[in-house]
């Protein structure tokens, strides 16, 4: 699809790059693989909210890597996930060691996405860091703290299919821009990130950018205030995963995990209230707000049937 240089990310804009098709004899093989690289001590749900989007989002496999001292607990909590455990250093983040047994299942997998729920800085640095060789052709998100990796020495710009998920805080502590010139200019900011990294940037905040390394760039305006809660932005990230895997390109899976987040949030507040939603409640609604916006693409005629 062929973007102007700045466009609304709107029912409009959307109904140009359809959602994904899936066969009616198809499988799960048929629906998208995605693994999801992160948890921990501390946040080992952060990891589950991502991975449980994904699978809301439409995935049909699902795969979890943690650290092994949360595994059997995660195996039991998300029955729908493989749940790999890997090696972990003292302070719990993971150790470089356990990247050889990831090998094999990025191989398999349609889209990885890497960050929910990590926290150690340093360790999770030097894992994402000593990681990203393996993803260079795999659809890829760097999510909270695994965006961290492009300070680590060594670590070129960013190639291929990435997307970036910063909030203005992350972006500031990433690039040493103030947060509040960044929220003054976040549309030439997520632009000039973008071309720095070589990546998609995906600035979240109640007015979101979209912008691409070649300066194109989606801007979306219809924030919900109960979105800005705990684990909202591991759902929007696990939600981009589940439509990448699925076909979509990783530029399109953003700018509709985008809408529908947003749609969630717009469903739950006529329910509930503005704010009060938890972010597992808003990850139950993308289902819902995926057929309500595949049935609008029909209805406009956009070619789906």
């Amino acid at each position: 699809m062929s973007l102007m240089t700045e466009q609304a990310l709107d029912a409009d804009s959307l109904h140009l790059q359809p959602l994904p098709e899936y066969a009616a004899h198809g499988d799960k093989e048929t629906r998208g693989h995605v693994l999801v690289i992160g948890g921990g001590p501390e946040m080992p749900g952060s990891a589950w909210l991502a991975a449980m989007a994904a699978l809301r989002a439409g995935a049909g496999k699902l795969t979890v890597a943690t650290g092994a001292s949360c595994a059997p607990a995660a195996a039991c909590a998300w029955p729908e996930a493989r749940v790999i455990g890997l090696p972990e250093c003292g302070d719990g983040g993971l150790d470089v060691i356990g990247l050889q047994r990831l090998e094999p299942v990025i191989a398999r997998a349609d889209c990885v996405l890497v960050g929910p729920g990590m926290q150690d800085e340093e360790r999770t640095r030097h894992f994402v860091a000593a990681l990203l060789p393996s993803l260079a052709s795999k659809q890829t998100i760097l999510d909270a703290r695994a965006m961290d990796a492009l300070s680590a020495p060594g670590v070129v710009p960013l190639a291929g299919a990435t997307l970036l998920t910063p909030h203005a805080g992350e972006l500031a502590h990433l690039t040493g821009w103030s947060k509040e010139d960044i929220l003054a200019r976040p549309r030439a900011l997520a632009r000039m990130a973008a071309e720095a990294w070589r990546a998609m940037v995906l600035l979240k905040g109640p007015i979101s950018y979209l912008a691409l390394p070649d300066g194109r760039t989606w801007c979306h305006n219809g924030h919900q205030i109960g979105l800005a809660t705990s684990g909202s932005g591991d759902v929007l990230a696990g939600v981009v995963a589940g439509l990448a895997a699925g076909g979509l390109a990783l530029e399109q899976a953003a700018a509709w995990a985008v809408k529908l987040h947003a749609l969630a949030g717009a469903r739950l507040s006529k329910r509930m209230g503005a704010v009060g939603y938890l972010a597992s409640e808003i990850a139950a609604e993308i289902p819902p707000a995926l057929h309500d916006l595949q049935q609008t693409q029909t209805c406009c005629g956009c070619g789906q049937e």
